[in-house]
């Protein structure tokens, strides 16, 4: 991580990306290799050997000391500092996208992929401790299961292939707004000249120019000759690229990367009882939000012989487990986000772990919200009316203002659930 060479001692921090602590080791000049490193930087490889002993210095307990021709350090890979990326300072995300070879050495990212890696194994302990059988459910599918997003469509592709023969269609140019504003102004003179009966030069001229500024700005006149030739055009074109993409259909048939597991999962769950899926799915929704992602990872249990309330207790439990998990087993990983990232983490996630979820049905939850609307503690952007879906700021109300945890919600009317639940 980094190297602080002085005239009798070089202090080097090494870190094997296993945790977030790092470790110091002081080396002394009577150590083999002790040139060798000290012209080193941050991002190299090394290899040391010395001995443990308490540390002298502020920041750590123990360091690693090599005083003697019988420790050594080994340079296994150097860096140039001057032209390493990774100077030691915070990047921003955008910029380690561009060198995304070295981002996991990153405090950042390192951190996110070991509390990832935690919950990743939380979530299969404590499936498997229940007895949930783990269902390897299919990422390319032909089955839409939700119906209600955009998905990924899978073809075939060859490098080789040639471009097919554009459709010759009229496209309007680009105008300027001041072109745009005269062909407007211009609209507006032929209209006058009309209404005032007047011919001749004049209106000849006022209807040149009107006729010009619409071909400048795209603006077409056309015959219904004209329009019928172009919407055959764009059928041809719109049929021609269904069957390139036919063409290359590797299945034979439409075939999608999956937006859920659910539909597959399902099926198992009615032989072998309870069963997970644990997976990718993909979405090809165009949004920016971080509410929409294009790839994730989902966790889908499906329970034999369940009601909604068996589904509330899996649900509570798995994820009071996940932050007991972390809390437990990530400790400096989490210490950092809440230095650098969301300093109440560690206190929301204790208070996840420890005390029960509140639960409320649909019908006590508008009750609740409209009461707070008319003893004016505050106010929604949306309506709040039985019926009517419960929006995000309604629900941050109930967890973050009025029960600081999390909430479960239950007992939906009819119109506000998805097709596939239980009325």
């Amino acid at each position: 991580r980094t190297v602080r060479a002085q005239k009798e001692f070089t202090f080097v921090k090494v870190n094997d990306g296993s945790t977030f602590r790092e470790m110091q080791a002081v080396i002394e000049p009577g150590a083999t290799g002790f040139d060798a490193i000290s012209a080193q930087g941050a991002g190299a490889s090394v290899r040391i050997e010395g001995r443990v002993v308490e540390s002298e210095g502020a920041g750590q307990e123990v360091e690693l000391s090599c005083a003697s021709v019988e420790h050594s350090v080994k340079v296994l890979g150097g860096v140039d500092s001057a032209t390493y990326p990774l100077a030691k300072k915070k990047h921003s995300i955008e910029y380690l996208r561009t060198i995304a070879h070295l981002r996991p050495r990153t405090n950042l990212i390192g951190a996110v992929t070991r509390v990832r890696s935690a919950l990743a194994g939380a979530t299969h302990r404590f499936f498997q401790d229940r007895g949930f059988l783990y269902i390897h459910t299919p990422i390319i599918t032909t089955a839409d299961c939700e119906g209600a997003g955009e998905m990924f469509r899978v073809v075939r592709t060859d490098d080789n292939e040639k471009a097919t023969e554009p459709v010759a269609v009229w496209a309007a140019p680009k105008a300027s707004a001041e072109d745009l504003s005269a062909l407007e102004a211009s609209k507006v003179q032929v209209r006058i000249l009309k209404e005032a009966g007047t011919i001749g030069p004049d209106f000849e001229a006022a209807i040149a120019e009107m006729k010009r500024l619409k071909e400048v700005c795209g603006e077409k006149d056309l015959s219904s000759k004209e329009r019928k030739q172009m919407e055959q055009a764009a059928k041809a074109a719109k049929e021609a690229a269904e069957r390139a993409m036919r063409e290359k259909e590797f299945f034979g048939q439409p075939a999608y990367l999956t937006v859920s597991g659910q539909l597959a999962v399902e099926n198992f769950c009615c032989s072998l009882g309870d069963v997970y899926t644990f997976g990718p799915t993909f979405r090809a929704e165009q949004s920016n939000t971080s509410r929409h992602l294009a790839e994730f990872w989902m966790i889908e249990p499906e329970m034999a012989f369940a009601d909604i309330f068996d589904d509330m207790d899996c649900a509570e439990a798995y994820i009071r487990h996940c932050a007991s998990t972390i809390l437990e087993t990530c400790g400096p990983d989490l210490q950092f986000f809440t230095d650098k990232v969301d300093k109440d983490l560690v206190e929301r996630l204790k208070l996840i772990a420890n005390e029960p979820f509140k639960r409320m049905s649909y019908t006590e939850a508008v009750e609740v919200l409209q009461k707070a609307i008319s003893d004016g503690d505050v106010k929604f952007e949306f309506e709040v009316a039985w019926g009517k879906e419960l929006q995000t700021e309604h629900e941050k109300y109930l967890t973050d203002r009025l029960y600081h945890r999390p909430t479960i919600v239950y007992n939906y009317p009819k119109d506000c659930k998805a097709f596939y639940m239980r009325l």
